[in-house]
């Protein structure tokens, strides 16, 4: 890494990278992560890190494992080498290192991603890996399950070694046996069972002698009963062992048959984890891709340093490279100067790395073949160099670097020498650096670099905000204003002697002195316009959430409004129902009384009752129908009486309608709407005139009749049901021929009229209509499931 990325320290961010990572190849590899200048491919690696990102939050984090580097013992494999268990455990966990992600991205449910090229070449070999995880228990040792033969092996060399533990144990329960022991164990040497016998003893017990203690005072012996147990049992070991290494050799071929695969995948997952560790990072930063082009436009919203606690961290919005091609910034020490040049230098090398970036949406960020930089005090001892010196050996080699293709970070340019000549030598540096077409950003304290922004075109004025009333920073970056150093005023917050300060004010020239007051109006300027403009800000959101509001409780209000007023008006209509019903039920009950007694004054309270009730009915119906809203004809008087037959408006529901009736003596009267026939008072109704046909230069009225003959103009669609239940007789008849002249218009050939049963007045009455009808050609009652007598079936010619 240069020495520029240092200073940036973008070394740090990689090491916060490889922190993130799961194994040692995506470790090593992200310390090698450098910035890259083509376009094309740090638009890719962004995006790559993007979706990872995307992903992550969409599906969590793939399950990434510290797996091995497996390549060399992968090849070792294949050139038909025997590898350890352990390398055979390393490569059963990168097996299942691979099944693991390709398991995962196939539960993403078909997600096409720039990284799917690298899940697409994961080839799990689940019958390797079980293989593999059943024949071996540790490094050390091979399960009975690796072959069937082995498990043999293993139950023969078990039963062997309990025979030989009873016959010895047998030995050892003996009581002449026991006086020779030393004591009431069984043991092993060199992997033959054997009895610790007293030294003394050695004569009494026969057998082979394998070994004597330290002290001498013990003789181990394996008796002559069980040497041809121990030899049988030392066999099938040695049986043993040749089944493990044969079981080891098939293991290490198979490995070696997919030793290609095995390497390629475990470059991919290391790939894989490198992505995944980047949108991890990026999570953790709350980081974003900005656009990214190549045409040195540098254009930051709510940029954070990433090494800054992001809780204290005050984001800043930084342009270059648009407007202007360089910025000149100033402002008061520990105001953030310096930081805001690292923060633009050090993002965009991020950004180059394929790494995303602590800014808001919305913001753009250019590559650069160079980000060249000086920054921080390099002043040495050993090679005899001053600070001024210092600075001054790297601003020459970075004029013999900087191009159009260049972001350049100077930092105090010309400090550390005469102020006049320091202020002289950075204009001139500053004026090079912008013809040789390089970015430029430049913090200082001279006021001469402020001037030399404010007149020359292509550069622009920056500061980092200082509040006069606390005396310290807030370290935002405000552009297009001059910024001031404030020395007095904070060596005043710090204790310094008034008198020594007020020398000093009078010691500062008046050019000087003036341009300060400038700059300290312009500075109060801006905050008192920032302060408006934040208020309007929040009176137009306030004003919009009001508004949104208010509109919201209107369409609420609204919309209960027009459900409680269909509620009750379907509970009125149901009650009116309802008491119809029960009074239609007394009155048939009084009429079958009447016909019993026929008494005179019986019938007087019959009628009375029918009074009453039909009053009633009248209330119920106004009550049921209330005239809803202002009405825009109040005060309206007909112009006449209604008569059956007249078009009338029905104000309060907003439909037209025909007089079915002469009024009643209470003002109220029957309109049929469509197939809907209800009792209204006519204060709710509006007398619609027919309007005026010209037949050559005559006005003629349009004229409603019986018949069709004389009609202009007639509804050309009908209905083959009608419904006059509860109608007398006389306007039954009037709506049966209104509704057979629609029928016989609509080309219906068959009509059923509804009349219902009741004391069988209204169904006289229809058929002795019908059968004179000069439009109907047959009638019946209907039939089961048609009505019966209730309904009577018509057909038209």
């Amino acid at each position: 890494m240069n020495k520029y990325l240092k200073t940036l320290e973008l070394d740090k961010i990689l090491e916060m990278l490889v922190e993130l990572a799961s194994n040692d190849e995506t470790r090593r590899m992200a310390l090698e992560v450098r910035p890259d200048s083509d376009l094309e491919r740090v638009r890719y690696e962004n995006t790559k890190t993007n979706q990872a990102l995307e992903l992550s939050i969409q599906f969590g984090l793939p399950p990434f494992t510290n797996f091995k580097d497996i390549s060399t013992a992968a090849k070792r494999a294949k050139s038909g080498a025997v590898i350890s268990l352990r390398d055979l455990m390393d490569i059963a966990a990168m097996l299942r290192q691979i099944k693991s992600l390709f398991d995962w991205y196939r539960s993403c449910e078909n997600v096409e991603t720039e990284l799917s090229y690298l899940f697409s070449q994961l080839a799990p070999n689940d019958w390797l890996l079980e293989k593999l995880d059943r024949s071996i228990i540790s490094e050390n040792e091979i399960a009975d399950a690796a072959s069937p033969e082995l498990a043999a092996i293993r139950r023969k060399i078990n039963k062997a070694g309990m025979q030989l533990r009873e016959t010895l144990d047998k030995m050892v329960k003996n009581k002449t046996t026991q006086q020779y022991l030393q004591e009431s164990n069984v043991t092993i040497r060199d992997g033959r069972f054997v009895l610790p016998v007293k030294s003394e003893y050695r004569g009494q017990v026969s057998g082979l002698v394998h070994d004597t203690s330290a002290t001498g005072q013990t003789i181990f012996i394996e008796p002559m009963a069980v040497v041809e147990a121990n030899n049988d049992i030392r066999i099938l070991q040695g049986k043993e062992q040749e089944e493990i290494e044969r079981i080891i050799r098939e293991l290490c071929r198979e490995c070696g048959d997919y030793a290609d695969v095995l390497c390629e995948n475990y470059k991919i997952c290391a790939e894989l984890d490198l992505y995944f560790a980047k949108s991890e990072l990026a999570a953790k930063m709350r980081a974003s891709m900005p656009v990214i082009t190549d045409d040195g436009i540098i254009s930051l919203k709510n940029a954070r340093h990433p090494l800054l606690d992001s809780k204290k961290a005050v984001p800043i919005d930084l342009s270059l490279g648009e407007d202007y091609q360089a910025l000149i910034i100033t402002g008061p020490n520990t105001g953030g100067k310096t930081v805001a040049l690292k923060t633009a230098g050090l993002l965009a090398a991020m950004t180059m790395c394929g790494l995303l970036i602590p800014v808001s949406d919305g913001s753009r960020i250019s590559v650069f073949e160079n980000i060249l930089v000086d920054i921080g005090d390099s002043q040495s001892i050993e090679q005899n160099l001053s600070t001024f010196s210092s600075h001054t050996n790297k601003v020459i080699e970075i004029l013999g670097t900087a191009d159009e293709h260049s972001l350049v970070l100077l930092d105090e340019l010309g400090s550390g020498t005469d102020p006049v000549e320091g202020a002289a030598l950075a204009v001139s540096i500053i004026k090079r650096l912008i013809c040789n077409g390089a970015r430029l950003m430049v913090t200082t304290h001279y006021q001469e670099l402020k001037v030399f922004a404010i007149d020359t075109p292509n550069v622009e004025n920056a500061s980092c905000e200082f509040s006069i009333e606390t005396l310290k920073p807030t370290y935002r970056l405000i552009v297009g204003s001059p910024g001031k150093s404030n020395a007095f005023a904070i060596s005043e917050s710090l204790g310094m002697p008034a008198d020594i300060i007020a020398e000093a004010r009078g010691l500062v020239s008046d050019a000087n002195t003036r341009l300060e007051d400038v700059i300290g109006k312009l500075e109060a300027s801006r905050i008192e316009l920032e302060r408006e403009r934040e208020q309007a800000e929040m009176l137009r959101k306030e004003a919009a959430e009001y508004t949104a509001k208010i509109r919201a409780d209107k369409e609420e209000l609204e919309k209960n409004k027009a459900d409680l007023l269909e509620k009750a008006r379907l509970q009125a209509m149901t009650i009116i129902e309802q008491t119809k019903a029960e009074s239609n039920e007394l009155i048939d009950e009084l009429e079958k009384l009447r016909k019993e007694k026929d008494k005179k004054d019986f019938s007087v309270n019959v009628s009375g009752m029918k009074s009453r009730s039909k009053q009633s009915f009248n209330k119920m119906y106004d009550t049921a129908n209330p005239i809803t809203g202002g009405d825009p004809n109040e005060g309206y008087v007909l112009p006449r009486k209604l008569k059956r037959g007249d078009t009338v408006f029905v104000v309060d529901l907003g439909r037209k309608g025909i007089v079915s009736g002469d009024p009643d003596g209470s003002d109220f009267v029957f309109v049929q709407m469509g197939v809907m026939k209800t009792k209204m008072n006519i204060s709710r109704l509006r007398l619609e005139e027919p309007p005026k046909v010209t037949v050559g230069s005559k006005p003629v009225k349009n004229q409603r009749k019986t018949g069709r003959v004389g009609v202009i103009k007639s509804e050309r669609h009908g209905k083959m049901e009608l419904d006059i239940r509860g109608c007398a007789c006389d306007d039954g008849i009037y709506q049966l021929d209104q509704f057979i002249d629609q029928a016989v218009m609509s080309n219906i050939s068959m009509i059923s009229i509804i009349h219902g049963k009741g004391t069988g007045l209204l169904r006289a009455a229809v058929h002795k209509r019908l059968k004179n009808h000069p439009s109907v050609k047959s009638f019946r009652l209907g039939v089961f499931g048609e009505g019966e007598d209730g309904v009577t079936i018509a057909e038209l010619k």
